[in-house]
């Protein structure tokens, strides 16, 4: 039955919209399992009961008229208990409930299977047969599998407000996703989604502004690939043997077909534009090959993936500058979203930002909080290329996304929007000075970044310095590795922002989340393999040139701090060591006298948890980088949204871990800094004044809210809070503990949305 499966999967996935889909189901289901009934009952939006929403087999004119609730009938079963039922003789069941207009009088055998998304039941699909017999284990098999396939187009069409329209008199309920919080605040505006060129099925659907301009589009798009293949056909013809040749002129009758081309061209006049059109021509298309039994035409959906993604770069090629298509309050949705693509949209137009993968930890959304914009991550769920154009309400506390919001609801998370903005005013305002807790302990709080535009702002005066400067974001950002004088202009106007003040330059920490295209690294797991200082190590004519470029930066003002990231071992640190010196030397033996930087080792690597006081006896200072150390020490890979609830930097073991951190650098007389996204978070403030650290390294959207949260914790307050919390082995308590502190000394309006 599998073959046959994959067929129905394939077809659900290719309909138009979620109807087309249910009459694919249930005529399907009826066909396979020699069933005599199949049914859907889904609970729509604003209903508490279920509904057939389509049959094969019972009256048709029942569609849309039955409902149930949950405790009627062999349906309301089924929901009710979330698990499948098979009768041989239903009449007989005492839950039975006999519907005079769908006809099932004369159905006697039952197999009712729940639909369900995260334990959330959304309906119930049944088949039914008039003669008494107990549905066979792989019937039930099939259709539990079935129904967890139908899950998602029916999750999809609920986001989307597709199944509204079922529903006779809908309540006017938004949509609500719940993701990953990934940055704090709230974000209004119209979801721009954005897709990588080479996946033609991640293309979204979108309006066609210009039916006409768009079939031009179209049409050249398929002359200009047919004009290549032409071409290579043309160049390669004596290398191919006839049978090879024989497959571009198939390549050409299906670049000529009335399907493909009448197809696509009416889904435009629809009024959808090229790009989306081709995409579901090509499902379509796809959908119906792999279903034939024969194994050549079956193949032959390879070639239609094949020439549907060459027609996509075509078209793309005639697309207007993505920079001109930003409109204000844009929500830029992905489900792969990096640093480039927020360097694309200009800052003032970006409203919010959601990614269907990673967590709060992932490197976009660490980037986001840096630039203050409201973040949810993780929502797997999210039908991504339906969405564009929507109106969309992200919520980057609660990890909430919002579609179609109703006046009400718009206007109240508007109203929270307005207060965040008069909140972050206000604090800017009272945390221009030294950040000191109210027995006097001056706490050095600086920021992190890795864009020139972060430092774009009033809030940058009020920082000690920069703690962090992810280096790697001007090798991201090009084709090729940075020359050194190209690097050394680069920290230069970094070390110049701060000129009286300490600006720590991390070395180039890429690999696992942060890979470099023109520097590819394929590997299983990423994240235990080759990034961060192992690599540097392995490529002296990398890290020198990187190393000299900083040293050269630093003669201005002298104010530069290197931080080696990722150091696993004593052995790395000194092998880092020397190439700091042989740099330092290279540079003297031309004539250049460069100031000595401090030196720092980032805590990252359990290993170097245990290792902490042999590592700062051999440099200037600690920093810790907690979202690494979270990941590493709970074993969370923080990309993965299947594992994302399970990281949490406020775990038992990961406060352990900064107490013997810190403990450690202390006995050897060395700070310890924090510049991971925990130091952003302001209710782990207290935590982190409680285990004694000297220094915080925040985003610069976070800073006002980190100081104002430090003028408000005593030292002996937090250290008692943080003993405290070592006493408890449940993160969820520690969180709610920490909570209760914030609200207690009038912090409420720094855990949530709004003044209060």
């Amino acid at each position: 039955m599998l073959p046959v499966l994959r067929r129905i999967v394939q077809e659900v996935n290719a309909a138009e919209d979620l109807g087309h889909a249910l009459k694919i189901i249930v005529a399907r289901v009826k066909e396979t399992l020699e069933a005599d009934v199949c049914s859907v009952y889904l609970n729509l939006p604003g209903s508490d009961q279920l509904s057939l929403l389509a049959t094969d087999g019972l009256q048709p004119e029942a569609v849309g008229r039955v409902h149930l609730s949950y405790n009627e009938g062999l349906v309301g079963l089924v929901a009710q208990r979330a698990e499948p039922i098979n009768l041989s003789e239903a009449h007989s069941h005492e839950r039975f409930k006999y519907f005079p207009e769908t006809g099932e009088e004369r159905f006697h055998a039952f197999l009712g299977v729940p639909i369900l998304h995260y334990r959330r039941v959304l309906g119930v699909v049944v088949v039914q047969h008039a003669a008494p017999r107990r549905f066979e284990e792989d019937h039930e098999a099939f259709l539990v599998t079935l129904a967890a396939q139908l899950a998602g187009a029916i999750v999809s069409a609920e986001i989307t407000g597709e199944l509204l329209a079922f529903n006779p008199s809908p309540g006017r309920a938004a949509a609500r996703v719940t993701g990953i919080a990934g940055a704090p605040g709230i974000g209004i505006g119209r979801a721009l989604v954005c897709f990588p060129e080479k996946d033609l099925f991640a293309v979204p659907d979108r309006v066609a502004q210009d039916v006409p301009k768009e079939i031009e589009r179209f049409r050249a798009a398929v002359e200009r690939v047919q004009t290549d293949l032409l071409a290579i056909k043309e160049r390669m013809g004596s290398l191919l043997p006839a049978e090879d040749r024989m497959l571009f002129d198939a390549y050409m009758l299906i670049l000529s077909s009335e399907t493909l081309n009448r197809g696509t061209i009416d889904r435009i006049r629809q009024g959808t534009w090229a790009a989306g059109a081709l995409r579901q021509t090509i499902e379509q298309s796809v959908a119906d090959f792999q279903g034939m039994e024969n194994d050549y035409l079956k193949e032959r959906a390879s070639d239609l993936k094949d020439l549907g993604q060459r027609i996509l770069q075509q078209i793309l090629r005639t697309e207007q500058n993505p920079k001109q298509s930003f409109p204000a309050n844009t929500i830029l949705i992905g489900h792969e979203l990096a640093a480039t693509h927020l360097a694309d949209v200009p800052l003032e137009h970006l409203a919010g930002l959601i990614c269907t993968s990673g967590s709060a930890s992932s490197h976009v959304a660490i980037l986001a909080r840096a630039l203050g914009v409201p973040t949810v991550m993780g929502a797997e769920s999210l039908p991504v290329t339906r969405l564009d154009g929507r109106e969309v309400i992200v919520d980057g506390y609660e990890g909430q996304i919002i579609l179609q919001p109703g006046d009400e609801v718009r206007a109240e998370f508007a109203r929270l929007a307005q207060e965040e903005k008069e909140l972050d005013k206000s604090l800017l305002s009272s945390t221009q000075g030294d950040a000191i807790t109210p027995d006097g302990v001056r706490i050095s709080v600086m920021v992190n970044s890795g864009l020139m535009a972060d430092f774009l702002s009033e809030k940058t005066i009020a920082a000690d310095g920069i703690g962090l400067y992810r280096t790697e974001f001007p090798f991201m950002v090009r084709e090729r590795f940075p020359g050194e004088d190209e690097q050394a202009r680069i920290y230069a106007r970094v070390l110049d922002l701060f000129p009286q003040k300490p600006v720590t330059l991390r070395t180039l920490d890429v690999g696992g989340d942060k890979p470099l295209s023109y520097f590819p690294i394929e590997e299983d797991n990423p994240f235990l393999g080759y990034r961060g200082i192992r690599i540097s190590l392995d490529h002296p004519e990398i890290f020198l040139v990187q190393l000299r470029a900083m040293l050269k930066a630093s003669r201005r003002h002298g104010n530069l701090q290197i931080l080696f990231p990722m150091i696993g071992s004593v052995m790395e640190l000194e092998e880092a060591l020397s190439l700091l010196e042989r740099a330092k030397t290279e540079l003297f033996d031309e004539g250049i006298t460069v100031p000595t930087p401090k030196v720092g080792a980032m805590i990252e690597v359990p290993a170097a948890i245990y290792l902490t006081e042999h590592l700062a006896a051999k440099v200037d200072f600690i920093s810790v980088g907690t979202n690494d150390l979270v990941q590493y020490v709970l074993a969370v890979d923080r990309n993965n949204a299947r594992v994302a609830s399970l990281y949490n930097d406020k775990h038992p073991a990961v406060l352990c871990a900064l107490k013997m951190i810190v403990e450690g650098a202390h006995r050897q007389g060395r700070s310890v800094s924090i510049c991971g996204e925990m130091a952003s978070d302001p209710v782990s403030i207290p935590l982190l004044l409680g285990v004694g650290v000297d220094s915080l390294s925040v985003s610069l959207a976070s800073l006002p809210r980190v100081k104002h949260t430090i003028h408000h914790f005593s030292c002996d307050t937090a250290r008692d809070l943080f003993n405290h919390a070592l006493k408890i082995d449940d993160p969820r308590e520690i969180a709610h503990l920490l909570e209760a502190a914030m609200v207690a000394h009038g912090l409420g309006a720094l855990v949530r949305a709004g003044k209060s």
